[in-house]
């Protein structure tokens, strides 16, 4: 657990604990000592339901959002809990080891003097979160819902780096599928189409989550309005990406079972083709082969020889013909 306490009119910070066993109780001192013109930002990763339900008391959470705040698994979304605004977002990036899009979860509580953020997930949004908030004085100076607008861009941003690299492997798997090379990449696609999926699902339903934020409040400063505004625009960019790569995906899918369909009637044509050149010797060595008396050219000196020129003679017009149609 960690706690930072903001100063409204310059943007400073006070870092409070930093993950200690005692960081709980430090924490909630500093909070009942809070002045007027200060906020609190406290940060729980993967916290246990004791620990959650001992600040939520405190910070008079409402006890369903703390029970989906230690649950996780949510879908990104807002809640009004009296003076709390509580939201919730699916933080993704990309494994390019594995091809692999990764999510997890961050929750977002804001209150009139803090803001809270419980992080489940490998992925920490709260270290750029606090560099940018840092580095940005003017944004602290902005109060809690500062610190929304910076998680969900940082959130935000990470969805357009995760596109951009999904974009990548999708373009390599089109020049495969369109390659001279024989290669069955069914699997590959399906399992890049089924992490376009996973992604779509975190980015889809955290756009009507954002939008509702880019009109006025009483209770938020309106310059803060321009930068949700730019989150937004954002997000419905990379959403309208994923869409397209979603889409994309499936006729890159369908282009590829169409042309191994059309490697498998090349196979077959090969085969028929091959077959009909042997029928010839075949039907003409089933005849002499039935060892009847009275047979035309059966006592004849070259009937073997003229037997024998014939068939090659038939199997190489027909080898021919297919050639010259593209069967062979």
């Amino acid at each position: 657990m960690d706690c930072v306490i903001y100063q409204e009119r310059t943007g400073q910070c006070e870092q409070i604990g930093g993950g200690q066993a005692d960081a709980c109780d430090e924490a909630l001192e500093r909070l009942a000592g809070l002045k007027p013109g200060e906020f609190a930002w406290i940060r729980l990763d993967e916290p246990g339901q004791e620990e959650l339900e001992r600040l939520g008391k405190y910070l008079d959470l409402h006890p369903l959002a703390v029970e989906d705040a230690v649950q996780a698994h949510q879908r990104p979304k807002q809640e009004r809990y009296g003076d709390v605004l509580a939201v919730a977002m699916k933080t993704l990036w990309f494994v390019e080891e594995t091809a692999d899009v990764e999510t997890g979860e961050v929750m977002i509580f804001l209150g009139p003097s803090f803001a809270l953020t419980v992080r489940h997930g490998a992925n920490d949004p709260a270290r750029e979160v606090a560099r940018r908030l840092r580095e940005q004085p003017e944004m602290a100076r902005l109060g809690p819902v500062a610190v929304l607008h910076t998680v969900a861009d940082v959130v935000v941003d990470a969805y357009a780096e995760a596109a951009a690299q999904v974009r990548r492997d999708l373009t390599e798997l089109e020049r495969c599928v369109f390659s001279p090379a024989r290669d069955d990449l069914t699997e590959r696609i399906y399992s890049l189409k089924r992490e376009v999926v996973e992604f779509r699902d975190a980015v889809q339903p955290l756009v009507p989550v954002l939008q509702p934020l880019t009109t006025a409040r009483e209770d938020w400063p309106r310059q803060v309005l321009p930068y949700f505004r730019d989150v937004t625009d954002h997000l419905t960019r990379t959403d309208t990406e994923v869409r397209a790569l979603d889409d994309l995906l499936a006729s890159v899918l369908d282009a590829h079972l169409a042309k191994v369909g059309t490697w498998q009637n090349d196979d077959m044509r090969r085969i028929s083709a091959w077959a009909a050149i042997l029928a010839i010797p075949t039907m003409i060595a089933g005849l002499y082969g039935m060892n009847f008396a009275h047979m035309p050219e059966l006592d004849w000196r070259y009937g073997y020889p003229c037997a024998l020129a014939v068939m090659a003679l038939g199997a190489g017009l027909l080898y021919r013909a297919f050639r010259r149609n593209g069967w062979l």
